[in-house]
């Protein structure tokens, strides 16, 4: 019964998406930002697929969906939906704590809209205080709850988004590193890059 409440896990997530990333009518369009709003969508999309896929197998409608569907003990769902859980509770916390959006930044740039005028620095507050990138870490994290609590399907996001999530990641501290060669290097050094205390 918890693997099916890692849809409404991941439609909360959306839902906050969408609503955070609303833009007055003057601004620009940003296209970074409309390709992670697409990437939230995306992983909505494929938690309501496989919602469906564990419907069908619970209710035999669906000959072979078994196999795709949970077939574990309640202790492996319940952790898994925890997991799912902190995950897209620090996605959200990490786009909560970045404010409106800025020009020209990435989605994982922990760089706020409203710096002091006179010198600008990283965010390092909030989830950003426990980890670089709490947006990638937080997705990941939900990916591989909703792996454990309700599909193995959810492997196949996990690995595709792994590897694009480190190369923007790295990409973005190179940028970080340029712009605030002391302050970042400081803050890169005591923290982790994805999850905290873990990786």
């Amino acid at each position: 019964m918890t693997s099916w409440l890692i849809f409404p896990l991941w439609l909360a997530l959306i839902l906050y998406w969408v609503l955070a990333h609303g833009r007055a009518p003057n601004e620009p369009v940003r296209p970074r930002w409309i390709w992670w709003r697409e990437i939230a969508l995306r992983l909505g999309f494929f938690a309501l697929v496989v919602l469906v896929l564990d419907i069908a197998a619970f209710c035999h409608l669906l000959p072979g969906a078994e196999p795709l569907a949970i077939s574990r003990g309640p202790g492996l769902a319940l952790t898994g939906s925890a997991l799912a859980a902190s995950g897209v509770a620090l996605a959200i916390a990490a786009r909560r704590s970045l404010g409106s959006p800025v020009p020209d930044s990435s989605l994982g740039s922990p760089v706020p809209e409203r710096a002091p005028a006179s010198a600008p620095q990283p965010l390092t507050r909030g989830p950003y205080a426990l980890v670089r990138h709490p947006l990638y870490g937080g997705l990941l994290l939900a990916m591989l709850g909703s792996a454990l609590a309700q599909s193995s399907l959810w492997l196949l996001p996990l690995l595709v988004y792994l590897p694009a999530f480190i190369r923007s990641a790295r990409r973005e501290e190179q940028q970080l590193l340029q712009q605030f060669p002391e302050a970042y290097a400081a803050y890169r050094r005591r923290t982790k890059m994805l999850l905290p205390f873990v990786l």
